[in-house]
């Protein structure tokens, strides 16, 4: 089962947030909330927040036992920019994008199967490698004439 909390309008860069999420991504709910936790950044705090409102949701609408939920999504959009100026020397002005986030954390009661897919994908790629005979080059070749 799926479970998912979003929180819409944060006002934070997107950027800011994505380096944060990426850290939980795949993790149990556990440890997700632990790193958020010692997380010193304004994004740890949001995304815990919206963390703890996805576990919410899978205990309350779903009836999901909170120790066998693994964070399976951590995205982060792009929402609305707020366009404001700023006076610049000789009467000019600048732009100042404040830019706003939207946050989605999709909790999965399923063990994740990504790994034992990339692990099989890189065996592939190596024995596929191994049984390439190298290329024949103009130097290989002359040398071969001679």
């Amino acid at each position: 089962m799926e479970v998912r909390s979003i929180y819409k309008y944060a006002r934070i860069s997107p950027f800011k947030v994505r380096e944060v999420t990426r850290e939980i991504q795949g993790l149990p709910v556990s440890a997700a909330l632990d790193i958020l936790a010692f997380t010193p950044k304004k994004a740890a705090f949001l995304i815990n927040k919206t963390l703890k409102s996805a576990i919410a949701n899978a205990e309350n609408n779903l009836n999901l036992k909170v120790d066998g939920l693994v964070v399976k999504e951590a995205v982060v959009g792009e929402g609305p920019t707020f366009k404001r100026m700023m006076t610049r020397a000789r009467g000019s002005g600048a732009r100042i994008l404040k830019r706003t986030s939207h946050i989605r954390i999709v909790l999965t009661d399923e063990k994740p199967e990504k790994k034992q897919a990339t692990a099989e994908k890189s065996e592939e790629k190596s024995t596929a490698a191994a049984e390439k005979k190298p290329k024949k080059t103009k130097k290989t070749a002359k040398a071969a004439k001679k």
